[in-house]
């Protein structure tokens, strides 16, 4: 009797124990690849992180054919993947080579995903147009039309900056909605006129009313509003070159914008290049025709209080376009598929009220999870935080882990 008893208690004991580490380990699995994504390698958790990682391979895909052309693709793949996944990259020259792409796909590779990147090629020149999405969209497809990367027939997409909102809007298309399992957006827009009135203007509207969120935000408190980054401002000024000097001078005006973007990118790989391409593009300044000459200088000297008021007369007249609309998940169609918004709580390219706004329009719509995290600067993780935002930041990757 009493061996039966204790047989009993062992089991129940081993039950629960299974339980336990059934709930938890999700959770293990989500710290670690914040671990990972932190780049946190001393100590227990980064122990820990390295022993849940799934070993992974690299492999340069064939391009993937788009409406608009082939483009270069990537996958990294563990040797079981629970679910294939799209990683769009934001603006930036570097496209799928872009040193933060690459680590994050790694990381989702280890955790599990197998990760296929793609750059539209827009991005890369610093533009936001139509056409990225719809490169968003064909690579989408193509993903979940393989039966060896996605044998469901299913495909997750993650987007950053700009193309977390762009890929919000592909997710959304009739041909694509029923094969997305989730969407996400790190750091990206839900208006992009209202973004880029931000840029400009440094102004925001009110935040949403609190009843409006309740439920589907979380750190909302968090939320700090800061000064435009010059940055984003410079991207705008990019796009609507065309609109603001005459013809003859718009391919020359976004060729010196093109220089000082890519030094701006170089800050994070190589200072000693960036401040030669910075210089070059000061000196390009000086070869410039009026008023590209002006607005080029404005561009080198971070002039956001006065390139953005020349712009936003631009920017209030192309708001209501088909064209801009078409870029704003706030919009359009909604997916059918659950979207996870992630926010830095302070970023200043995209400001983090376009998650809490774009988490509103959407809750009686999709299921949508969302976070302002003081762990997040703009689309890529800090390295110090408070435990609250660690664990927050854990309890939003392990949802959308379920998927």
């Amino acid at each position: 009797m009493v061996n039966f008893r204790l047989q009993r208690v062992v089991l129940v004991l081993l039950l629960l124990a299974g339980a336990a580490v059934w709930f938890a380990l999700p959770y293990v699995n989500a710290a670690a690849f914040i671990v990972r994504a932190a780049n946190l390698t001393d100590g227990l958790p980064g122990r820990v992180a390295a022993a849940r990682a799934h070993a992974t391979t690299r492999v340069d895909l064939p391009p993937i054919v788009t409406r608009h052309g082939a483009v270069p693709a990537r996958v990294y793949r563990p040797a079981r993947a629970s679910r294939a996944v799209l990683l769009v990259p934001g603006v930036h020259m570097d496209g799928i080579d872009e040193t933060r792409l690459v680590a994050m796909a790694e990381d989702l590779a280890a955790t599990g995903y197998a990760v296929v990147t793609v750059a539209p090629p827009d991005l890369r020149l610093f533009r936001i147009t139509p056409a990225n999405t719809d490169v968003i969209e064909d690579a989408a497809a193509w993903i979940a039309s393989q039966p060896d990367l996605a044998p469901d027939g299913m495909v997750g997409m993650v987007g950053i900056s700009f193309s977390g909102g762009l890929s919000i809007v592909a997710a959304g298309r009739p041909a694509l909605r029923d094969h997305v399992a989730f969407v996400m957006s790190f750091g990206g827009h839900g208006d992009l006129a209202r973004v880029m009135r931000y840029l400009c203007s440094g102004s925001v509207p009110a935040p949403p009313p609190a009843a409006s969120i309740a439920g589907v935000v979380r750190g909302a408190d968090r939320l700090v509003m800061r000064p435009p980054h010059d940055y984003g401002v410079t991207v705008v000024l990019l796009t609507f070159a065309d609109r603001v000097v005459p013809a003859d001078q718009v391919t020359a005006l976004r060729d010196g914008i093109g220089i000082y973007l890519r030094a701006s990118s170089l800050t994070l790989v190589d200072m000693k290049q960036a401040e030669a391409e910075f210089a070059r593009a000061r000196a390009y300044a000086g070869a410039l025709p009026e008023p590209s000459r002006t607005l080029m200088t404005h561009v080198n000297e971070r002039a956001v209080d006065k390139l953005g008021p020349l712009l936003l007369p631009v920017v209030e007249q192309l708001a209501s376009t088909p064209a801009v609309r078409s870029l704003s998940p706030e919009l359009v169609d909604p997916p059918r598929a659950p979207v996870f918004l992630l926010h830095g709580s302070e970023d200043t390219v995209i400001p983090p009220l376009e998650t809490l706004y774009l988490a509103g329009h959407l809750r009686d719509r999709v299921p949508v999870r969302a976070l302002l995290s003081g762990l997040i600067t703009h689309a890529e993780v800090d390295r110090s935080a408070a435990a609250g935002d660690v664990w927050e930041l854990t309890r939003f990757w392990r949802d959308l882990m379920r998927y």
